[in-house]
């Protein structure tokens, strides 16, 4: 599922999909952009109505600021060059009912590696006593702070992105809080709140993903940080792997994936949900709140606790 791009400097090239950036096997992430310039406002219906088109397919789509103060925002889908003709008619008729007045234009995108081009220099994150860094920052680390060193790769969650703060934020609160003895990150990524929660309680870990790439570079991770036992990772794509029963169920479940496979998910994770257990929630879109709680609501779950960032929320709740 590909969602909003993170602000990053203008660096429109960063496409988040889920909790992964993608790339295509077969080249650069992408060698056409497809876009329409308008304000922000506009620019977020545009999205909504891009994810409603191609928001269950490959193709990256995101919002990029151009000029802050005279509200100039891009909305954009990228693609190879091989699908741009049938994503043009798909675009030009999906934009046709509300927003024929804006005119699509066209970009080729040089072959860079924008995966490290965009992420690489970025300054350290840090939310509660957790620091999230990459190798380059290692000596701004301070005394007393819970470091995680997170490189530019294939696996999203470098901690820079809201959704991933603020799981941080909410996962110390809840060690501060509740005894846990387990934890499941669904849909690890590049497996930052996996190793955050292992560094912080020492209790043993789940991390799964649906895709194998995530998963291998989250072990590798595990590694980097000096996390050798104590994590088990899966390549899972849902709740009928062994794994969930093998190690369930647990104290507390994050899940920073987005907003529908969240809703949908549920009923499944909350039965791998141990009574009193905590479940933290992210990747949903401020709007999109009360949907979620409404699901979670329903399975019998207390909501906790909100965080707000930049336009995407943390829930925390409670079982």
């Amino acid at each position: 599922h590909s969602t909003r791009l993170p602000t990053l400097e203008r660096t429109p090239f960063t496409a988040w999909c889920g909790r992964r950036i993608c790339q295509p096997k077969d080249g650069p992430l992408s060698e056409i952009r497809l876009f329409v310039t308008t304000t922000e406002k506009q620019a977020e219906a545009v999205l909504d109505r891009l994810s409603e088109v191609f928001g269950e397919e490959d193709f990256a789509i995101g919002t990029t600021e151009v000029d802050e103060k005279r509200d100039i925002w891009e909305a954009s889908i990228y693609m190879m060059m091989v699908d741009e003709e049938s994503v043009n008619e798909r675009l030009t008729e999906a934009l046709s009912e509300d927003f024929a007045h804006l005119p699509i234009e066209r970009e080729v995108l040089p072959d860079i590696d924008w995966i490290a081009k965009s992420l690489e220099g970025l300054a350290p994150v840090r939310a509660g006593r957790f620091v999230v860094h990459g190798s380059h920052d290692r000596d701004k680390v301070k005394t007393g702070e819970i470091a995680i060193e997170i490189d530019a790769g294939q696996a999203f969650g470098t901690g820079h992105h809201g959704t991933t703060a603020g799981c941080l934020e909410v996962l110390a609160t809840v060690a501060r809080t509740r005894t846990v003895r387990n934890v499941l990150d669904l849909g690890t990524g590049s497996g930052v709140l996996a190793i955050a929660a292992w560094k912080l309680m020492h209790v043993p870990v789940l991390a799964t993903d649906i895709d194998p790439i995530a998963t291998r570079v989250a072990e590798e991770n595990a590694r980097v940080n000096g996390v050798v036992t104590g994590m088990t990772f899966a390549t899972a794509p849902g709740f009928h792997s062994t794994a969930f029963s093998t190690n369930g169920p647990f104290d507390l479940i994050i899940a920073n994936i987005l907003a529908r496979p969240l809703m949908k998910m549920a009923p499944q994770l909350v039965a791998n949900l141990a009574p009193g257990g905590s479940v933290i929630l992210s990747g949903i879109l401020a709007e999109q709140r009360w949907k979620v709680l409404a699901h979670y609501n329903g399975q019998h779950l207390r909501h906790v606790r909100t965080i707000w960032r930049n336009g995407w929320v943390t829930i925390h709740l409670e079982k």
